[in-house]
């Protein structure tokens, strides 16, 4: 990939249409939380259920749905925006797990720095492995989840004077290492909890005109990793050759044998990757992996952090299995870094749940904030003086 197709890539104005995706989701979530009612169950509430539509579900964003009680006859209470905000201690508590969650955005970074200087055997001082990660970061957020930046992050480690088999090698163990975690955890999260709590009950959507539940949705992501995992396992430590071979043969069909000459090259250098990887001592393989549970971990400790900053008293295991199963189902988004999906998905899969909704969007923009926008400022500022650093490399 060469220099004006990576600038063409990160432009500004593929920089934008995310970062306005976004903005745009949580602004409406944030609008609609300002103007949102609820009614909570109280033990000494001032309205009762009253089942207006005669469909025996309760609406509890709905105000048709109850009226006021009798004195000592009511079992909810209606809860406004500017109500929510008064019960939270905006103080030293709230204060602390801002501090956590931004502490949780230096340490993911920093296990994924530690993880690129392991797998290039020390090739690369830290500033280039601080730089070559967060510009894989912006990479990825100006990319649909499910393309990612690793095309980009071949020409990244290349730049800074890695070999172009090397590189590829080292994208896809972080690949490999990626899908690895979560493959594992995904079993342990279903037997720990179970699945019924992890998912929203009323979320459909469409996949291939087929409509799915969130769960449903959640286990085409999950196959979708495990298939990944298993090609790149047979691709580089079974049959690298035979891989090699299936890729020229379905290359060679008519409408994709202009792409074929960079299969072969590609293939090549899956032959170099393979031998290399097969070399390396078990360390290299578990250090690798340890920082990349530490990495994938705080990702999701963040929001953790945050929903304590604001609900005292969420339940932490159920929380971080829940945006596992919203990760999948963020991973098939269509758009650059999920922006919109992301902040849709976390209405689901927390409104109403585990925060109330008066709070969704106020969340939302603080998670985005912190998890998504960080990676887009700081590819803006790296980028230009690292093209400019290694122009002669």
């Amino acid at each position: 990939m060469q220099e004006a197709e990576v600038k063409r890539q990160l432009s500004a104005r593929k920089i934008w249409i995310p970062v306005l995706i976004g903005l745009a989701m949580a602004g409406y979530l944030l609008h609609s939380s300002l103007s949102a009612v609820r009614y909570e169950p109280a033990t000494d509430g001032s309205y009762e259920w009253v089942d207006a539509n005669k469909d025996g579900i309760m609406a509890p964003s709905d105000d048709a749905e109850f009226r006021i009680a009798e004195p000592g006859k009511g079992s909810y209470e209606r809860i406004t925006y500017q109500e929510t905000l008064n019960k939270i201690d905006w103080g030293g508590r709230a204060l602390f797990f801002l501090g956590l969650a931004i502490l949780c955005v230096f340490i993911r970074v920093l296990a994924y720095v530690a993880r690129l200087k392991i797998l290039s055997d020390g090739d690369f001082d830290w500033r280039q492995c601080r730089d070559i990660v967060l510009l894989w970061e912006f990479a990825s957020a100006l990319t649909p989840s499910v393309v990612g930046g690793s095309a980009v992050a071949v020409f990244f480690l290349n730049r800074e004077g890695m070999n172009l088999g090397k590189s590829t090698a080292i994208v896809m163990v972080t690949a490999m290492m990626d899908e690895i975690f979560y493959v594992t955890m995904i079993p342990i999260v279903l037997l720990t909890l179970g699945a019924a709590s992890l998912f929203p009950e009323s979320w459909n959507m469409n996949l291939f005109g087929q409509s799915l539940t969130a769960e449903g949705f959640f286990w085409v992501g999950y196959g979708f990793t495990f298939l990944i995992l298993t090609v790149l396992i047979y691709a580089i430590f079974i049959n690298p050759r035979a891989f090699r071979f299936i890729l020229l043969k379905i290359f060679s069909l008519p409408y994709l044998k202009r792409w074929k000459y960079k299969i072969i090259e590609w293939g090549n250098d899956l032959l170099t990757t393979s031998k290399e990887l097969k070399k390396k001592p078990v360390s290299y393989w578990l250090k690798g992996l340890s920082a990349t549970y530490i990495s994938w971990s705080f990702r999701f400790i963040l929001l953790n952090c945050l929903l304590l900053m604001v609900v005292p008293d969420i339940d932490d295991l159920l929380a971080f299995a829940k945006q596992l199963a919203m990760w999948m189902i963020m991973l098939i988004s269509p758009t650059p870094g999920s922006s919109g999906v992301a902040e849709f998905a976390f209405y689901q899969f927390f409104g109403g749940v585990m925060v109330p909704f008066t709070l969704v969007g106020l969340l939302a923009i603080l998670w985005r904030l912190l998890s998504y926008f960080p990676y887009l400022f700081a590819g803006i500022l790296i980028l230009p003086r690292w093209l400019s650093r290694t122009s002669k490399k």
